[in-house]
């Protein structure tokens, strides 16, 4: 079984740096704006793009095979399941 080693060019990794940087800015400007109880909601969907961003480039699951990819969605489901939990019960406690 012979391994492909992908290899990313500085400027693409230079690229999704200043991504980060500037979604985490993007992220405190959502704290400095009155938007109810949406501001929590825009803060984790900034943060889902930020950890897919994560994910994708620098743990390399963009070129990861089919299954791989599908435990990764499968994990992310099942976690997000228990979040939701959590956030259910805390809230009709």
């Amino acid at each position: 079984m012979s391994e492909e080693q992908h290899i990313i060019s500085y400027r693409k990794l230079a690229f999704v740096w200043v991504a980060l940087l500037a979604l985490t800015a993007l992220t405190v400007g959502v704290t400095r704006v009155e938007l109810g109880a949406y501001k929590v909601l825009a803060a984790l969907a900034i943060a889902c793009v930020k950890g897919g961003l994560v994910i994708a480039v620098f743990m390399h699951m963009k070129y990861e095979g089919r299954l791989l990819r599908w435990l990764l969605f499968l994990t992310l489901v099942t976690l997000a399941i228990f979040i939701g939990f959590t956030f259910f019960d805390v809230l009709y406690r």
